[in-house]
């Protein structure tokens, strides 16, 4: 495997922002990034309502952000998969623009995530969709996660602007992260990540699949 399976009883770093985000070091990671307007603002505002009403079924009040590290491990792992699923589909049916549809677009994020594979981090597998990103890596230490997230979406968005001669926002700030817990799981997100392009329907060539040796 590209790294170690997340261990409860090592060290842990949470950041606490929109969502949480969890790292360790040397543990896989299986990251999402989408696209601003890959998902329609009607969605996230019912997503967002039924996020705290699944809190509150189970006893929680508040906003689900502040409740879920509250959580036990188990039904955070709950959480985020009915979520996660709902995403997904949501994603695949190919809201917005989908300009990564284009091969030279989508070869700019591919070349990007490749770019310091085996110095800063090691990439695993990894597809550019018309409208997202799904990929599997792991970081040497815990903030670095964070740190290289923010280098792929700007460095990205800059050159992709730039090809299509605009400006302003173009991925959704916050990717999803979820360290990976099981060789069970690193293979189920192998076998997702490899067939999301089938499962959204889409042609060679509108879409950049990568397979970790």
């Amino acid at each position: 495997m590209i790294g170690e399976l997340f261990d409860p009883k090592a060290d842990l770093s949470i950041d606490e922002r929109l969502r949480p985000h969890w790292s360790q070091a040397g543990a896989i990671v299986y990251i999402t990034f989408r696209t601003i307007d890959s998902i329609p603002k009607e969605v996230l505002i019912r997503w967002e309502r039924e996020k705290n009403e699944w809190m509150r079924f189970r006893g929680h009040i508040g906003h689900w952000s502040d409740l879920l590290p509250s959580l036990s491990l188990a039904d955070q792992e709950m959480f985020q998969q009915e979520f996660s699923n709902a995403r997904d589909v949501c994603l695949d049916e190919c809201h917005g623009r989908c300009v990564l549809r284009e091969s030279h677009l989508s070869n700019i994020v591919a070349d990007s995530l490749l770019h310091f594979d085996g110095v800063r981090y090691c990439m695993g597998d990894f597809v550019v969709m018309p409208n997202h990103v799904h990929l599997l890596a792991s970081f040497p230490d815990e903030d670095q996660m964070r740190k290289q997230c923010e280098s792929w979406t700007h460095y990205t968005a800059v050159q992709i602007h730039r090809f299509l001669g605009e400006k302003g926002h173009f991925w959704q700030p916050e990717p999803f992260d979820h360290l990976v817990r099981s060789v069970e799981q690193y293979e189920y997100l192998r076998k997702y990540i490899e067939d999301n392009p089938k499962k959204a329907n889409l042609k060679p060539g509108n879409y950049h699949y990568r397979r970790y040796p």
